[in-house]
């Protein structure tokens, strides 16, 4: 069975809208609620390691894209899920999956504002510790004269 298929069959009922952007860089999406799932399965499961995720500040919410790869296939699946309320944007940390998710979920809350829901260490890893609460360098919503 091909790799992508095995990813496809066990996330069946947790990812949906597949897209292929390449044979070897595909892109699905997933509930906000399903992310230990889908992390879970993808490392554990099926021997995918984790390589970053990003965030990005959209006009329907703040989107967070979860970067895995299969080394041996040279495949690379992304699973997007969107955080709808920009006042409290949350979601479950993957941290506790696999220490390699802490930093950058140390970036996207300090710079986002995300909620990292059980994430061992939620404090500033860029911004000086006296940055104004509430104010998020890479949000559209930025107060001008911000630094």
């Amino acid at each position: 069975m091909l790799v992508l298929e095995r990813v496809k069959e066990k996330l069946a009922n947790k990812a949906f809208d597949w897209y292929e952007h390449t044979p070897r860089r595909v892109y699905f999406k997933m509930d906000p609620k399903d992310i230990k799932h889908v992390a879970n399965a993808l490392f554990k499961d099926l021997g995918f390691r984790f390589i970053i995720a990003t965030g990005c500040d959209t006009p329907e919410g703040i989107e967070i894209l979860y970067h895995f790869g299969y080394d041996k296939a040279g495949l690379i699946v992304s699973g997007r899920t969107l955080l709808k309320d920009k006042k409290k944007p949350e979601i479950d940390s993957i941290a506790p999956l696999f220490v390699g998710a802490e930093w950058i979920e140390r970036e996207m809350w300090e710079l986002l504002g995300i909620n990292f829901i059980g994430h061992p260490n939620l404090k500033h890893l860029l911004l000086i510790d006296e940055w104004p609460k509430g104010d998020y360098p890479l949000r559209h919503d930025l107060k001008e004269g911000s630094k």
